[in-house]
């Protein structure tokens, strides 16, 4: 079943099927169910044991998705505030114990936070250059054979210590999975 207006299908792991829903917002677009399955079949099916990060969590499709496939925790970071409720009623709906909300701009909690992901997902507003700005600054919270997935309307300029590992696309959307080889410097 393909994104219907203002909702989206969970396609995999222990919430299979089940519906989350989110506002009308022009630069609210979830990540469709094509790229969703490519992307979790890149990554595997199983995310036990996994830390995410969903920097630009928007409808909450990825990170959702990376839950209910077992990840150990995922941050859910949203700054815009009808957003931001629906995550947190979509989370009580779904009793989503590994998630964790935070109401942020994603510069800033990156700037804040230390936690450390295996898996980042980053889809941010396609009107903005979210991407220039944040993946010189997302290096130091990896971890070592971390991963991180990149919507944008092109291919982002990647700036040293970044190799695409894997890479598609869906209509206007091109979609990568980045390593961050900085660690090996």
């Amino acid at each position: 079943m393909p994104a219907t207006k203002n909702k989206v299908r969970i396609i995999g792991g222990e919430w299979r099927s089940r519906i989350i829903t989110f506002p009308s917002q022009a630069d609210l677009r979830p990540t469709p169910d094509r790229v969703r399955e490519t992307l979790f079949n890149w990554l595997g099916q199983d995310m036990t044991g996994k830390r995410c990060l969903d920097l630009f969590a928007g409808s909450g499709a990825l990170g959702f998705e990376a839950a209910s496939r077992g990840a150990r925790r995922v941050v859910m970071v949203e700054r815009d505030p009808a957003a931001w409720q629906a995550l947190q009623a979509n989370a009580a709906l779904l009793a989503a114990t590994t998630v964790e909300l935070k109401r942020a701009d994603a510069l800033e909690f990156l700037r804040a936070d230390d936690g450390c992901y295996d898996v980042v997902f980053l889809d941010p507003p396609f009107r903005a250059d979210y991407l220039a700005q944040v993946l010189p600054v997302l290096g130091p919270r990896l971890a070592a054979a971390a991963l991180v997935h990149v919507e944008a309307p092109a291919a982002p300029a990647l700036p040293p210590g970044w190799e695409i590992w894997r890479n598609g696309r869906a209509g206007a959307v091109t979609h990568q999975l980045l390593k961050w080889t900085g660690h090996d410097a």
